[in-house]
């Protein structure tokens, strides 16, 4: 809808700019007004970046970082080049009826910073705020104020920021809380002005936003003159929530940051430039950030405060699986992606890390969309990415960006651009609804024609001008799969996911065309990367073969040489995708001894050692790499949805999984596993015990959901409710 339809006559304010032009990054706003009793009132309200709101002195929500990253408007010449297809604000909107009072009310907004008025070339604009409160008061009147002129504002004591990084605050300029009360003396406050209107589609919010989902309790590490070491006890997202004691004037700074040194002292190195600086005006207070949320396990504080706890802050996205087994790695695996994931989770976008770029990487996102969706509760979720991912395309070239909202990062064509396919696809899959595969169709055929015009002789071989094109990232030593081989194997997968795609939808005169491009994308391949002489893909390096096996490609020897060198290795040669890859395709081709022994082994290049050095997020890079930055990266978390595709065996038949087969892989060395799913009925639990030669099962099945179980030469339909199965191995 249009900003008239979402909020009647209210217009964008804001404080006005200083003898200097300047608006200051953080404002507070006020507005007085008078109501007789009402009988149900609802309130609008947007304040960019970030915003929080009271109604009388109390806090509207407890929803932090809203409104939810989009890519808000357009902004001049960025992407370079490109005009994106879309641009969308959800506004939230709240019931505030017991909320108000039959007389006089004061509503008061907190805004300002996050991307949306961030002060470098990634910002739309300036801070400012738009409410509209309206309904019908008991006698029957209807009322509908809104924010205007009339409204007061200034800058706040949030003074300045960078929202990836920072925030500073200062009490001691004459403005505190103290502004949100309803009493609060704003005499001396100026009238809001008006400001630029964001001209981009309004639509209500209905994604979860981000609130305090947890709370940990930080443990004292050090003390020493002027500074105290603190342990919140794993890696996190959101803040340390403060006691403020300093005297007036006193500056409190406190640093944040994944892990200490070797001597245990604090690491400047993983702290990312994590700071919050607070000088006091000597009253004591709770505080914390307000516009930014922070990547930690430790923090140091300087100067007199003490950390009451630390609040977990993430999507509020409930948990609807669980997995657990007599193997620690693996449960360590499961345990960490999920916390990663949840780390990961701000603002309605899947990021990269929460610390470093805070950016909705498309390669990240399709990797880990499928374990996240059997996890989490993470329809709406997804739902409002795809929505994110066909805004960020370009309408001329078809370019899909390297992440959703659009912000200027490294990736590539097929690893990142092609998650227009795969999130819709997985989203199909995993709620049975065609919604979103109907609407980014389109798109995907736009992309496709966009990997056609960068490509040579049907490989897929470069990106748009000046962007990088990185292939199989993050390996534990160099990449050596080169960009074209993973470019193409994403373009041939997309196109047939797109032919399953097109029979559902009704698109089925489309498919001759994606069948010729996938068999011209695999001859070309082939010819490129095959040797015939030994079945191999690129010397089957950095599972090149497994690569290639998914799409159809190659002989027997193929296979048989993937499984030879992956039963051999000790711990993983691959990067962000050939990790997943290699994982699925041995556990769907029956080899799931050996995807086990990669996921439990303690080599380098392992889970197992992530967990042995500590890790409670997993890292961006394998331990040994070459390279070592963020610790919290969800993407080699991906193989977390074979936990339940293939150790528990929960396995879908049918989109919207109202139809299941329970075919568990059963690896050896694996005694016990336990875990559930939610599906469209309820709750699908199992459980199964072996003694290597043998095993049994407890495999409950919840009503409206068809089941049936398969190992080896046992098969069985299940019925609603327990079943009991014993099977040999």
């Amino acid at each position: 809808m249009d900003i008239t339809a979402m909020f009647g006559s209210a217009i964008w304010v804001g404080a006005r700019p200083d003898s200097e032009g300047n608006i200051p990054l953080y404002q507070i706003l006020r507005s007085r007004f008078s109501l007789p009793s009402v009988k149900k009132a609802t309130l609008r309200i947007v304040g960019m970046g970030f915003f929080h709101c009271y109604l009388n002195g109390k806090r509207v929500s407890e929803d932090y970082f809203i409104p939810l990253s989009t890519d808000y408007e357009p902004r001049e010449n960025y992407p370079i080049g490109e005009t994106l297809s879309g641009h969308r604000l959800y506004a939230p909107e709240f019931d505030v009826t017991d909320m108000l009072a039959s007389g006089d009310n004061t509503l008061a907004v907190h805004f300002g910073g996050g991307w949306y008025a961030v002060t470098d070339e990634a910002g739309f604009g300036k801070p400012k705020v738009i409410w509209r409160l309206f309904g019908r008061t008991e006698s029957g009147e209807e009322f509908d104020l809104v924010s205007s002129e009339a409204d007061l504002a200034r800058d706040s004591f949030v003074r300045d920021g960078f929202f990836p990084c920072w925030e500073n605050r200062d009490y001691t300029l004459g403005i505190t809380e103290d502004a949100f009360e309803a009493g609060f003396d704003d005499s001396g406050w100026d009238n809001a002005v008006a400001a630029r209107p964001v001209e981009t589609e309004y639509l209500i919010s209905d994604c979860p936003p981000d609130r305090i989902c947890e709370t940990l309790e930080p443990r004292l590490l050090a003390r020493e003159e002027g500074f105290a070491l603190y342990d919140a006890g794993k890696n996190c997202t959101g803040w340390p929530l403060l006691k403020l004691t300093a005297a007036p004037g006193e500056t409190v700074t406190l640093y944040m940051g994944e892990e200490l040194n070797p001597d245990g002292s604090f690491s400047e190195f993983f702290n990312f430039h994590q700071t919050v600086k607070i000088v006091s005006d000597g009253r004591e207070r709770l505080v914390h950030p307000d516009f930014a949320w922070f990547g930690f396990r430790y923090f140091k504080i300087v100067g007199s405060a003490e950390p009451v706890c630390v609040q977990f802050v993430h999507t509020d996205a409930a948990r609807i699986a669980d997995f657990t087994s007599d193997n620690e790695i693996l449960n360590w695996i499961h345990d960490a992606y999920v916390n990663t994931q949840l780390c990961n989770m701000h603002a309605g976008i899947p990021s990269d890390c929460p610390h470093l770029e805070r950016r909705g990487y498309t390669g990240d996102g399709q990797l880990t969309c499928h374990a996240a969706m059997d996890i989490l509760d993470a329809k709406a979720f997804y739902k409002k990415w795809i929505h994110d991912i066909m805004d960020c395309q370009d309408t001329e070239s078809g370019h899909i960006q390297y992440t959703a909202p659009y912000l200027r990062s490294g990736g590539g064509p097929g690893g990142w651009g092609c998650a227009i396919v795969e999130v819709p696809y997985q989203y199909y899959l995993h709620y049975g609804d065609d919604e979103m595969i109907r609407l980014a169709y389109p798109a995907m055929l736009k992309y496709f024609e966009y990997l056609e015009a960068h490509s040579s002789g049907d490989l897929v071989i470069s990106d748009k001008k000046g962007e990088w094109c990185l292939g199989d990232w993050c390996p534990p030593i160099q990449v050596i799969l080169p960009a074209p081989f993973v470019n193409n194997y994403f373009y041939i997968k997309s196109l047939q996911r797109t032919v399953e795609i097109a029979r559902i939808i009704g698109r089925e005169e489309d498919i001759p065309l994606f069948e010729s491009r996938i068999a011209a994308r695999k001859k070309a391949t082939v010819e490129a990367y095959y040797n015939s002489w030994d079945g191999n893909f690129l010397g089957n390096m950095q599972g090149a073969n497994a690569f290639a096996v998914d799409i159809g490609l190659g002989d027997r020897r193929t296979y048989e040489n993937l499984v030879a060198r992956y039963s051999s290795l000790d711990g993983f040669d691959t990067g962000i995708f050939g990790t997943d890859i290699v994982t699925r395709v041995l556990f769907e081709h029956g080899d799931g001894d050996v995807a086990y022994k990669l996921l439990t082994s303690t080599a380098r290049s392992s889970f197992g050692e992530m967990k042995r050095l500590g890790a409670t997020t997993i890292w961006e890079y394998w331990p040994g790499s070459l390279t070592d930055r963020s610790h919290n990266h969800p993407m080699f978390g991906a193989v977390a949805a074979y936990l339940y595709d293939h150790i528990l065996g929960i396995r879908s038949l049918v989109p919207g999984q109202s139809e299941i087969l329970i075919s568990p892989a059963c690896p050896k060395g694996l005694g016990k596993v336990s875990g559930y799913r939610t599906l469209c009925g309820g709750k699908l639990s199992v459980e199964i015990e072996s003694d290597g030669k043998s095993a049994k099962a407890k495999i409950t099945v919840p009503q409206g959901v068809r089941a049936g179980f398969a190992y080896g030469e046992t098969k069985a339909d299940l019925a609603t409710g327990e079943n009991f199965i014993s099977f040999e191995l």
